[in-house]
């Protein structure tokens, strides 16, 4: 499974080629799936789930019973693990790196190197087959010291209070989704997906452009982060955020049908992370705007 964010491909389980297809059908213990091919992560094509019989008639897809597979208690503590080392990495830097004028651009370079190698460090793990819980872990704590650096600048010198307002918000729109993804409000399929990674393409090149523009123009580039255009693309970006959090949830969930190896859980963390830091992320800034256009 590979999970990222809107600027990373996203992959699932599939029954062909280990990978997900939407709309595939998860068989209760592991067995073959039809002349298509065989849930890939199946060790025993004759183990037997003793409630597969139940769950097929309630329409509920089945883990394969046995050792080593992810389990959603793996994907729980995994996930909190890494948002534990970048909230931790985060305080720290928000304590330790002073924002006053006379340092902040001392401390905005340091939020920018760090910034600089996490994204490598999840380009990297993005590209790896398999999870590497260091990899995952160290990207945690660089991303961490942006955050907080960034949300300190942005607590102290524009809107008090914003860092929390910013994780209320993320924390709701987080039980916002998986309440509408449990109750089948929102459903994921192929299409649903083409759209969300077409719009979420679309939205990172404009905003990289606008950053172009901003470098070597000067000001605020093509104006897409600031006043009235930069609230719309703020609600924009955590909309995205939001539907880049159903498909984490689905990979989460055909992950654990098709009884995906348990180091699998790292990436689904991993998703989980990067999404909400997107999430995060947009929220203040779409505070800071609000609160520079009083």
């Amino acid at each position: 499974m590979r999970s990222s964010n809107p600027v990373f491909s996203r992959r699932g389980f599939s029954r062909d080629n280990g990978y997900a297809g939407f709309n595939t059908a998860p068989q209760a213990g592991g067995a073959a799936v039809g002349t298509q091919g065989a849930n890939p992560y199946a060790q025993n094509p004759y183990a037997q789930n003793p409630y597969a019989q139940d769950a097929a008639q309630y329409g509920a897809p089945q883990a394969p019973v046995s050792a080593g597979r992810m389990t959603m208690d793996d994907v729980i503590m995994r996930t909190a693990s890494t948002l534990g080392v970048l909230i931790v990495t985060a305080a720290l830097s928000w304590a330790l790196l002073p924002v006053d004028m006379g340092n902040i651009n001392r401390s905005y370079g340091v939020a920018i190197g760090a910034a600089l190698i996490g994204f490598v460090l999840a380009m990297v793990q993005s590209f790896k087959r398999k999870a590497s819980p260091a990899l995952i872990l160290t990207y945690a704590a660089f991303e961490g010291v942006f955050l907080g650096v960034l949300s300190n600048i942005v607590d102290t010198h524009i809107a008090s209070g914003a860092a929390m307002q910013a994780v209320l918000g993320t924390m709701a729109v987080f039980a916002a989704v998986l309440f509408a993804y449990k109750m089948r409000w929102i459903r994921v399929n192929r299409r649903f997906a083409g759209f969300v990674m077409a719009a979420a393409l679309g939205f990172v090149l404009l905003m990289m452009v606008n950053m172009l523009f901003a470098v070597f123009g000067g000001g605020d580039g093509l104006g897409f982060r600031s006043g009235g255009l930069g609230i719309m693309f703020g609600v924009i970006g955590v909309l995205l955020g939001a539907c880049f959090l159903a498909l984490d949830f689905k990979q989460v969930e055909d992950g654990i049908a098709y009884g995906a190896p348990r180091e699998e859980s790292w990436m689904a963390a991993f998703g989980l992370t990067l999404t909400l830091v997107w999430i995060y992320t947009e929220f203040l800034r779409l505070i800071a705007i609000l609160n520079s256009s009083d």
